[in-house]
């Protein structure tokens, strides 16, 4: 029951992370600003720590190498810019619906990747989380779907985009819950993960602006600063720290479940902090995610 309280913890912190990344966001503060800033400042704290394990790092396998690289590439750098510019292409909250298919992916990746088997009953209760995800957000999504035309025709190229950004993000992340379970199984302990993940999300987010832009201007505020490094130390550092650490002890697919928490922990923040109150349904969604992440942890499904 601990991993899946940690990692609902992460959900909380990164929850109260979007009450400063989308005002940044808002304030045309690019994302590959935001990730770039937040990758580097995690690397700068990190690489102390790697040091000290230079011996494990310098003999690992390529496999392993390559777990590192889908969690650093992919879950920590590209799944946050295509998620952020899909935000800015499509409705909300159609980015919103296509994210809860991350649990899907996680879980199916944990079959084939981590031979975890699936439960008739866990996948009972994976559907009664997703429902409970989906009725958190349904506020949101359903006005928002009755404006969308799905007709191939009338699509942009901006839509087009907007759709496969957000299922690169779904598939990035789902994919990166499984890769960091693989680098806990081989004996990696939450900061050795960490610190790779964010020295290889910074090695991404470097060459990706040289690539794009030809380098990156970085002449922002303090104020501005100030708000990253508080991102950094909420959703980066104690955020990923309490992730993994609930990832130690609990498989990949109830890891994927306890993650949607944290549309029911922003819900919450927003309700505390923006007054956006919690209406009926929002609160059976939250009961009913809740539940069937703590039934899945105590029956070990």
């Amino acid at each position: 029951m601990l991993g899946i309280v940690f990692v609902i913890l992460a959900g909380i912190l990164w929850a109260i992370d979007t009450l400063i990344r989308y005002p940044l966001l808002g304030a045309g503060v690019s994302a590959e600003k935001i990730v770039f800033i937040e990758v580097l400042f995690l690397s700068v704290l990190f690489i102390p720590l790697i040091l000290k394990d230079a011996k494990k790092f310098g003999g690992i396998k390529l496999s392993t190498l390559f777990y590192f690289m889908v969690i650093g590439f992919g879950g920590q750098a590209i799944g946050g810019l295509a998620f952020t510019k899909a935000f800015m292409l499509i409705n909300p909250s159609l980015v919103i619906l296509l994210q809860k298919l991350q649990p899907i992916v996680a879980i199916s990746l944990a079959r084939v990747l981590l031979g975890e088997k699936i439960k008739k009953e866990f996948v009972l209760w994976a559907a009664v989380a997703l429902i409970g995800g989906l009725l958190i957000s349904s506020v949101d999504i359903l006005p928002g779907l009755g404006h969308l035309d799905f007709t191939m025709g009338l699509l942009t190229k901006n839509a087009i985009w907007g759709y496969t950004l957000a299922l690169i993000a779904v598939g990035c992340w789902g994919a990166s819950t499984v890769f960091g379970k693989k680098l806990s199984n081989q004996g990696f302990d939450e900061i050795q993960i960490m610190g790779g993940r964010f020295i290889f999300g910074l090695v991404f987010m470097t060459f990706y602006l040289y690539y794009r832009f030809g380098g990156l201007s970085l002449e922002w505020s303090a104020i501005t600063y100030g708000k990253v490094l508080v991102m950094v130390l909420l959703s980066g550092l104690a955020g990923m720290y309490f992730y993994y650490k609930g990832l130690k002890t609990i498989s990949a697919r109830a890891c994927a479940i306890a993650e949607l928490f944290f549309p029911f922990s922003a819900v919450v923040i927003n309700w505390v902090f923006l007054g956006a109150k919690l209406l009926p349904v929002q609160i059976l969604g939250a009961v009913l995610l809740i539940l069937s992440s703590a039934v899945i942890q105590l029956k070990k499904y």
